[in-house]
């Protein structure tokens, strides 16, 4: 089975080289990943993309991603004893399930720690995210349809 740093360097390696495809296959493993960029659909042959790949020994880990919120917004969450509702991972952030569908959460809302409060799309599969925190929503950091990175606050929570 293909273990995640792996998935997440390939992941990293299409979003590096704009890639929509990718699919490799190995002795033990079989590797297909798409990706949708607007309403652009390109097909990569799989076999050029591999040999354009890097072999898996100089493949380096990406660095953990930093919040990518603005330092003042940080201090003034840190100032105020805000708590942050982040991404668990890369993807797309939207507020509702569907374009007609009524936002998750607004501002002013109280959520707990099941509460769902958006959802992140990562490769087609549309993810729940839950505040994992309980008080009252006091800001929205992102925009709806906003690329989100792992560990980035989408919302600031004042405890209860």
């Amino acid at each position: 089975m293909t273990d995640l740093k792996k998935l997440k360097q390939l992941v990293k390696l299409m979003v590096d080289n704009d890639l929509v495809e990718l699919d490799i296959e190995g002795e033990s493993d079989k590797v297909k990943l798409k990706r949708k960029i607007g309403n652009d659909v390109q097909f990569v042959n799989a076999q050029q993309a591999m040999t354009q790949m890097p072999a898996a020994s100089q493949m380096v880990p990406a660095a953990p991603a930093s919040p990518v919120s603005p330092p003042a917004v940080v201090a003034a969450a840190e100032e105020e004893n805000l708590l942050e509702i982040i991404s668990p991972m890369v993807g797309s952030f939207y507020t509702a399930s569907s374009p007609d569908a009524k936002d998750f959460i607004s501002i002013g809302d109280s959520v707990t720690e099941s509460s769902v409060v958006c959802i992140v799309e990562a490769m087609k599969v549309f993810n729940e995210i839950k505040a994992e925190v309980k008080g009252t929503v006091v800001k929205r950091l992102v925009e709806n349809g906003q690329a989100v990175e792992f560990g980035q606050p989408l919302f600031l929570v004042k405890p209860d």
